[in-house]
């Protein structure tokens, strides 16, 4: 199938199934372009996040490129997979699976961790800080595959949660703990990493304050797409420095 888009800035949005933060804030943040810009959402089952076989499982390709022709059938520009399960299993895997979707529909595709490889490397981040709502599991894996980037975690928090659908329960003031914690150890930017988490209403106050750089996934992620299809991350503000620096 190939699909040409009919005004070029459409964004299908792959989202887990039990992910109730990344449709509303990312809607918000598009929301200065009207109707240049537009985010559309499929999902496909994540209800747990850890290395148990049963949490793997839901990132096999096959249910994801289903959601993917469903998104495609919307003649999207792109198609993303705002998702951050290649940070502990490895870039590869969204560089494979962004490959496939592509073959499978013919609309570009990418993700938030290749949304935030590309920022890292714009921003020359060496020194990381890591705030997550996951298990100590995750997160080593999570740190072993930065440093294979050349990227050093210097600093992490987490909540020990393997929810998925609990991590939208932590209200923005509890995430803003966790960066203001990692934030002591003054490194080059601090990456939010879920697009469950209420990370991004807090990133403003949080880099005024400590003048480091919050990098939330979802606002990676928009800030990322609006780029790829043609328009100008800057015009969002109130969720972060990002959108000035992609």
């Amino acid at each position: 199938m190939n699909y040409t888009p009919v005004d070029g800035r459409r964004v299908g949005m792959l989202t887990p199934s039990s992910n109730t933060v990344l449709e509303p804030y990312t809607s918000a943040m598009f929301a200065p372009f009207g109707d240049a810009a537009t985010a559309h959402f499929g999902r496909f089952r994540v209800v747990e996040i850890s290395m148990s076989e049963a949490s793997q499982s839901q990132f096999t390709l096959e249910p994801i490129l289903e959601a993917a022709e469903r998104l495609a059938e919307a003649e999207p520009a792109l198609i993303c997979w705002n998702g951050t399960s290649a940070s502990w299993l490895g870039l590869e895997k969204d560089r494979a699976l962004c490959a496939a979707i592509t073959e499978r529909t013919g609309v570009p595709a990418t993700s938030t961790i290749l949304a935030y490889e590309a920022l890292f490397r714009k921003m020359g981040i060496r020194r990381l800080g890591v705030v997550t709502p996951y298990i100590q599991d995750i997160e080593s894996r999570m740190i072993a595959n930065y440093a294979s980037q050349g990227i050093e975690v210097v600093s992490a928090a987490r909540l020990d949660d393997k929810g998925n659908y609990s991590f939208a329960t932590y209200p923005p003031e509890q995430v803003g703990a966790l960066v203001e914690e990692v934030a002591a150890a003054k490194p080059d930017a601090i990456a939010i990493v879920c697009t469950n988490f209420r990370g991004a209403p807090v990133a403003v106050g949080i880099e005024d304050a400590t003048g480091v750089p919050v990098l939330d996934s979802v606002a990676v992620t928009a800030a990322h797409c609006l780029r790829e299809v043609g328009l100008d991350p800057a015009r969002v503000t109130g969720w972060g420095s990002v959108f000035q620096r992609v």
